[in-house]
């Protein structure tokens, strides 16, 4: 099983890649974020630790929400509330939350590689380099695409106002260090083409890692 980074940048097209890919790849394919919010659900190894350390905080005004939504789960806007202006409360929580997320992803790895069913294991996350997954994964790709296609994208697809599009682009890692880190660099700034845009630049790469790696 070849193991794949894919990562880049908000407003990429990240998703429009991997939905290529599990359309036409026999993969497994996971999100960081979305193992995180299903380590943090009611019996999840992250649910206690974070409620008991968010009940310990107000919002930035001091003031409380509910925490918790009514079937127990974790009121997400409330979270953020809390975290706001408190930077040790994020410093807490990404230490709390990033280990578990990590040692998942790797224990699903395993299973996967000793279940012998997938051909490639795909993992997205926008911090794939910060917590090292160049080191482990046997490739990176880094998705990318020009900034004011991005900043397009993202304001007509999530209305984002360009001061928040500008906030959030100048806290993710330069393409720079994207570049330095990735063996791979898939251009998603045109149309998602099959035969000169990114889905042809997909079906290179794959190619190129089944060759680089023949039994898998």
């Amino acid at each position: 099983m070849i193991t794949i980074g894919v990562t880049g940048g908000v407003g990429s097209g990240k998703s429009e890649i991997l939905k290529y890919l599990d359309q036409n790849y026999n993969c497994r394919i996971l999100m960081s974020d979305n193992a995180a919010k299903d380590l943090e659900q009611p019996g999840g190894p992250l649910y206690e630790p974070l409620v008991k350390l968010l009940s310990e905080k107000g919002g930035a005004d001091g003031q409380r929400g509910e925490l918790l939504m009514e079937d127990g789960s974790i009121n997400k806007q409330e979270m953020a509330a809390r975290i706001f202006g408190d930077p040790d409360l994020l410093r807490k929580i990404n230490e709390l939350v990033h280990p578990a997320v990590n040692q998942y992803i790797l224990e699903e790895i395993d299973r996967e590689r000793k279940a012998t069913e997938r051909e490639f294991f795909i993992l997205e996350s926008a911090l794939l380099i910060e917590n090292g997954y160049d080191k482990i994964l046997d490739s990176m790709w880094y998705i990318y695409c020009e900034e004011s296609v991005r900043s397009e994208r993202l304001r007509r697809s999530r209305g984002y106002s360009d001061e928040k599009i500008r906030t959030i682009m100048d806290r993710q890692v330069s393409e720079d260090v994207f570049r330095a880190h990735c063996d791979t660099v898939i251009d998603n700034t045109g149309e998602f083409d099959a035969e000169t845009g990114a889905a042809r630049q997909v079906d290179r790469a794959i190619r190129r890692l089944r060759e680089r790696f023949p039994e898998g």
